[in-house]
């Protein structure tokens, strides 16, 4: 041990945990290495299982309690069983849940619609406190918004008359 603390020695804030009168929790903590053992507890009663619930692929099992108020479904629920084929660590696990969480967003306001209500999107957005207290961030949001959205029109209007052509 002390061979390899001399070969690392180099590094700053190497070994900084190696004495343990150093551990903050030091003497406060009566160490036995009981948590060496591992759980000493039984595992809950684990929640039955009937809709369809995405975990980590680095569970192998799902924890004892989890949501099922929104299970996947449509687009958004698709890409979301993509995601989960990742690792936590991967992009190709996160990035895909940012755009399911959008499609979802996308997907609430077509099933109000066929509902036969109008969702309140300047209320829901927090646009009222946006005018009310910072007008120039609302503004710009709202010009970036059309710019973007006269750009996308223009480029698919363009498309489509290369496409006549």
């Amino acid at each position: 041990m002390e061979n390899l603390a001399n070969n690392y020695a180099h590094i700053k804030g190497w070994g900084i945990d190696a004495d343990p009168k150093n551990d903050p929790t030091y003497p406060m903590k009566n160490r036995t290495d009981e948590e060496q053992k591992g759980y000493s507890w039984d595992r809950p009663t684990l929640q039955p299982q009937d809709l369809e619930v995405l975990h980590s692929i680095e569970r192998p099992n799902l924890s004892a309690v989890f949501g099922t108020s929104v299970p996947p479904h449509g687009l958004s629920g698709q890409i979301r069983r993509f995601a989960f084929k990742y690792s936590e660590s991967h992009y190709g696990h996160w990035l895909p849940l940012l755009l399911a969480d959008r499609v979802s967003v996308v997907e609430g306001i077509v099933d109000d619609l066929k509902q036969g209500h109008v969702p309140n999107i300047f209320a829901e957005k927090g646009w009222k406190a946006d005018w009310k207290y910072d007008r120039m961030g609302l503004a710009k949001k709202v010009l970036i918004g059309a710019l973007i959205t006269t750009a996308v029109v223009a480029l698919l209007s363009r498309n489509s008359d290369d496409d006549e052509d």
